[in-house]
């Protein structure tokens, strides 16, 4: 999974995936992660890669040559028709269906945009797809790029020590619409607070039926909109 990022700021996406498991997973080609940076192709001595819009308004708005360019600077990398992911609050909101969807993919290219956003014929020459973290503004597209990879990442072959924890995770394809079930570990008794007695009893149905009816029951507490879908 090749994952090519087209920013203004490149140590954003650097600094933020070099750490624990993805670190490891690039490390051992497992995930490739690459930057591209937009202003490396801009013209002129101040190498320019906003303007002001045109009918006026506030903000600045990137310019589509450099950002064009950026992305033709690819073509020997991934092939024709390589999906392009513009991270937007006007996209769709993103989600562990979109993340395993987008999983997939061999190669993925996301393109970070910056002050007001980008020249709309970018995005009629090139986008694929448009994705949304939330209902939110950020200053820039870097941070969402950066959990949509890391969600799409850890779904790769080989990320993840164990595979299977993915399957039973919240809102996996095996949960459903339901939250995953608490968790426990050592010490036994924290605080006054023990572990429940079925997950020491060694009794796998009772264990697995104890876990769905928590999955519920944390649902109907902390999501209920998901039961009601």
């Amino acid at each position: 999974m090749n994952f090519y990022v087209l920013t203004l700021f490149p140590e954003i996406i650097d600094g933020a995936l070099n750490h624990s498991i993805l670190k490891r997973a690039m490390a051992a080609g497992h995930v490739g992660v690459e930057t591209v940076n937009i202003r490396d192709f801009a013209e002129g001595r101040h190498k320019q890669c906003d303007d002001t819009p045109y009918g006026g308004g506030a903000g600045m708005v990137m310019m589509a040559p450099p950002i064009f360019n950026a992305y033709q600077s690819l073509k020997d990398k991934v092939k024709e028709g390589t999906r392009v992911v513009y991270m937007t609050p006007q996209g769709e909101p993103f989600s562990q269906k979109k993340a395993i969807e987008l999983s997939k993919e061999n190669n993925l290219i996301l393109l970070c945009g910056h002050y007001e956003g980008i020249d709309e014929r970018v995005i009629e020459e090139i986008v694929t797809d448009e994705i949304s973290i939330g209902d939110y503004i950020l200053t820039g597209g870097e941070l969402a790029a950066c959990i949509v990879i890391d969600a799409i990442a850890r779904l790769t072959p080989n990320v993840l020590h164990n595979a299977e924890s993915v399957n039973d995770e919240t809102f996996s394809e095996n949960t459903g619409k339901l939250l995953e079930y608490p968790h426990y570990t050592r010490p036994y008794d924290f605080m006054g607070r023990t572990v429940p007695d079925v997950l020491l009893s060694g009794h796998h149905k009772k264990i697995e039926e104890w876990r769905k009816e928590q999955s519920l029951k944390r649902t109907k507490q902390k999501r209920p909109d998901l039961l009601d879908c």
